[in-house]
C-alpha cells in the first residue's frame, strides 16, 4: 500500500486563496476578531478575507476591508504569501501592506478589532496561517 504524503492529502482539500492587509498607523497593527459560529471562531487575525472567483488579489482586500471594516484601502505592495493545510481546506494566503484612505474602523463583519504592535502579538491567539508573518513582523523582515 502506497501511503500519500501530506502535500498529496492537502490537494484533495478545497482550496481558498484568501488576501489579508497589514495596516499600520502609529506603530501599530489593525488586527480583527473571527466571528463566533466560523471556522476559527474568535481568533485574531489581519482584516482580509476570500477571494471571489474572476477577482484580483488588491480587488478582494479592498472589498473585504470595506465589508468587514467599513474601511477604504489603498494597496500599497505585496508583504508575503503562505501556503497552509488546515484538516479541512487548504489556503494561500497573500498578505499585503495597506493605507487607509477613508474611514474609521467599525465592526460590520468581525467580533472586534483593535490596533497592536508586532511585539503586543501572541502566536496562539492567531490562526496557524498567520504565524510565520507574525514572526517576521517582530523581526522587522517585511
Amino acid at each position: 500500500m502506497i501511503k500519500e504524503s501530506f502535500q498529496d492529502l492537502g490537494k484533495k482539500k478545497v482550496l481558498l486563496e484568501v488576501c489579508a492587509g497589514l495596516i499600520k498607523k502609529d506603530g501599530k497593527y489593525l488586527i480583527t476578531q473571527r466571528l463566533s459560529g466560523t471556522h476559527l471562531e474568535l481568533f485574531w487575525e489581519f482584516p482580509g478575507g476570500k477571494r471571489e472567483k474572476g477577482e484580483s488579489l488588491e480587488s478582494c482586500l479592498v472589498r473585504e476591508i470595506r465589508e468587514e471594516l467599513n474601511l477604504e484601502v489603498e494597496v500599497l505592495s505585496m508583504a508575503g504569501k503562505i501556503s497552509h493545510i488546515y484538516p479541512e481546506r487548504r489556503i494561500v494566503l497573500y498578505f499585503y501592506h495597506c493605507a487607509i484612505k477613508e474611514g474609521i474602523p467599525k465592526t460590520r463583519e468581525c467580533h472586534d478589532f483593535k490596533w497592536v504592535t508586532a511585539d503586543e502579538m501572541k502566536y496562539e491567539d492567531f490562526p496557524p496561517a498567520d504565524v510565520e508573518m507574525i514572526r517576521k513582523l517582530k523581526k522587522r523582515e517585511c
